[in-house]
């Protein structure tokens, strides 16, 4: 049985039946735990079901069959590049995650564990929290509607949150460094690198070589960067001979 079968096969039987175990998802198509959850992960990403523990419940939009997909770029090797950030964190650790599907991937796959997370991305909040993360740390300010976020009102102010990573994404990552393109965001995100022991760059491969918006932090500053295995070699072996470490997801 092909994916995309059994992807529509999976969305049936949640209309039928509203909520489906991992379990009774491995046995219905005869599938390995790993298949199921990569499955799983997949249709939560592109918003045709959403992921609960141990399971994933049926998504209904305005009395249509299944919701309307997001579409995320790259989706399947954000989640590869998600499942190795989250090899990342240690038992106990405070890690900060950003904004974007990246991070919301990387948050489900912590969801559970014994890790402190923090972050000003309300969606990325209010999912772990209705998941029932044991440790999550909002960080305050005024919330803007058009970003999701809480923004700080005093930059000046000394960051009050430490942690051990941060994780954070781009729009684009050459050997100067890291650009984003949105500045709120990422002016909000530069006030708190100087209290992360380590910067963590989750990047997509389409976005290497690519110098777009405003640069966000020099490479030098970067202590890791997680990208696929589909990244051009000519421009890993560039980033490495800079110094910058590099995992292929």
């Amino acid at each position: 049985m092909n994916e995309r079968y059994r992807h529509n096969q999976i969305l049936d039987l949640l209309k039928e039946r509203t909520l489906l175990s991992t379990n009774e998802i491995i046995d219905t198509f005869n599938i390995s735990p790993a298949t199921a959850r990569r499955d799983i992960n997949k249709l939560n990403a592109q918003g045709l079901l959403r992921k609960v523990r141990n399971g994933a419940e049926y998504l209904a939009l305005n009395g249509k069959k299944y919701a309307q997909p997001r579409v995320v770029n790259n989706a399947e090797e954000k989640q590869r590049i998600a499942e190795v950030a989250a090899k990342l964190c240690e038992n106990g650790q405070s890690v900060v995650l950003t904004c974007g599907t990246t991070m919301q991937m990387l948050a489900d796959s912590l969801c559970g564990c014994n890790v402190q997370i923090i972050t000003n991305y309300l969606p990325l909040a209010n999912f772990l929290i209705e998941h029932n993360h044991d440790d999550v740390v909002i960080m305050g300010g005024q919330y803007n509607k058009n970003k999701a976020v809480t923004l700080s009102l005093n930059s000046t102010n000394e960051p009050a949150y430490a942690a051990n990573i941060m994780f954070t994404s781009g729009k684009g990552m050459t050997t100067d460094g890291l650009y984003k393109t949105d500045m709120i965001i990422a002016n909000s995100e530069q006030h708190i690198l100087p209290k992360v022991s380590k910067l963590v760059a989750l990047v997509d491969s389409s976005k290497l070589g690519r110098e777009v918006g405003m640069l966000f932090s020099k490479l030098k500053d970067i202590d890791l960067l997680v990208t696929g295995k589909e990244a051009d070699p000519k421009i890993i072996q560039e980033l490495r001979d800079k110094g910058l470490e590099v995992i292929l997801a």
